[in-house]
C-alpha cells in the first residue's frame, strides 16, 4: 500500500472524515477584509486551513488559480503547503499530461519542490506521460477517468470496441501501477459507474469532485461507495465562499467552519 493511502486512512480515522476542501482561491471572490493584507491569497487560505484542519482529511489546490497570479500565486502555493499540517493530504489539481521529458519536469515541480502528496493527471498521451510521477515513492497519481463537467461525454463516453474510453483508460492505467499508487477521478454525478468500479477495485483511491456548488446528490453518491472507504470527496466553492463578501474575520471563519462541519456530518451520516 502506498504511503498516500496509509496517510488517508490515518487522517480519516483521526478526523472522522473523507472530506477535502478545494482551495480554488479567486481574488475577485474574497471577502473585502482579506484584501487589506499584503498577501490576500495566502491569508485567505490560512484562515480556511486553521478553522477546518480538525474536520477534513486535507486540501486540494487547483494550481490554475495560483499560476495566473505569477509570483504572488507561487507564494500562495508555498504558504499553503507550509500551513497544512504534515499528517494531512496535500492534493495538486493540475491535470497535467505531456511527453516524458516534460512530465519529469512537472513531477519535479509538484512532487519534489512543492511536496504535494498526489496530483491529477490527464492520461491522453499514454504511459510515458504518467511514468515520471509513478516513479516518486510514497506519492499517488489520480488519473482522470469520468469527470463531473458537462463535456465529459465528448471523449470519455466514446465507445472503444465494447467498452467506453474511460473504462479502457482505467484498465490500461492499472497495468502501470506499483504499490497501489494510482487512483482515479470520478465526478459525483457518475454514481452507477462509481459503484461498479469500487466493487472490483476497492483498494484504489478515488477523488470525487462535484459535491457542493455543483449540487450533485450526496445520498446517491454515498450509496455508490459502500464497497470502499478509500476515497476523498472534494468541496470547494460551497465552503470557501460560504461567507458574505462584507463579513469580518470571525464571521468568515465561522461560516467556513460551519459549512465544513455540516457537509462532513452529512457524509458520515450516510456511510
Amino acid at each position: 500500500m502506498s504511503n498516500y493511502n496509509e496517510k488517508l486512512k490515518n487522517i480519516s480515522s483521526k478526523n472522522k472524515s473523507n472530506l477535502v476542501i478545494g482551495l480554488d482561491t479567486d481574488l475577485s471572490k474574497l471577502p473585502t477584509f482579506i484584501l487589506r493584507f499584503n498577501h490576500p491569497v495566502s491569508e485567505f487560505n490560512k484562515l480556511i486551513i486553521e478553522s477546518t484542519k480538525n474536520i477534513v482529511v486535507g486540501y486540494k489546490l487547483n494550481v490554475a488559480f495560483y499560476e495566473c497570479l505569477g509570483e504572488e500565486g507561487i507564494k500562495g502555493i508555498r504558504d499553503a503547503m507550509n500551513i497544512i499540517p504534515a499528517d494531512m493530504l496535500k492534493i495538486c489539481d493540475a491535470k497535467r499530461g505531456d511527453i516524458d521529458t516534460s512530465a519529469e519536469m512537472y513531477a519535479r515541480t509538484y512532487f519534489d519542490i512543492y511536496n504535494f502528496d498526489s496530483i491529477t493527471l490527464s492520461p491522453y498521451m499514454g504511459e510515458d506521460a504518467v511514468r515520471p510521477f509513478l516513479e516518486r515513492e510514497n506519492k499517488l497519481v489520480y488519473i482522470l477517468a469520468l469527470t463531473s463537467n458537462s463535456g465529459h461525454k465528448d471523449f470519455q463516453k466514446l465507445k472503444v470496441g465494447d467498452k467506453y474510453l474511460y473504462e479502457e483508460i482505467i484498465r490500461k492505467s492499472l497495468l502501470w501501477e506499483k504499490d497501489n499508487n494510482i487512483g482515479f477521478v470520478f465526478g459525483a454525478n457518475h454514481t452507477n459507474e462509481i459503484k461498479l468500479f469500487t466493487a472490483f477495485n476497492p483498494q484504489n483511491s478515488l477523488l470525487i469532485p462535484g459535491i457542493g456548488a455543483q449540487a450533485n446528490d450526496l445520498k446517491e453518491l454515498m450509496n455508490s461507495l459502500k464497497s470502499s472507504d478509500n476515497y476523498v470527496i472534494n468541496s470547494s466553492r460551497a465552503i470557501i465562499y460560504s461567507a458574505k463578501k462584507d463579513s469580518n474575520e470571525k464571521e468568515f471563519t465561522d461560516a467556513v467552519r460551519e459549512s465544513a462541519v455540516k457537509l462532513n456530518q452529512e457524509i458520515n451520516s450516510l456511510k
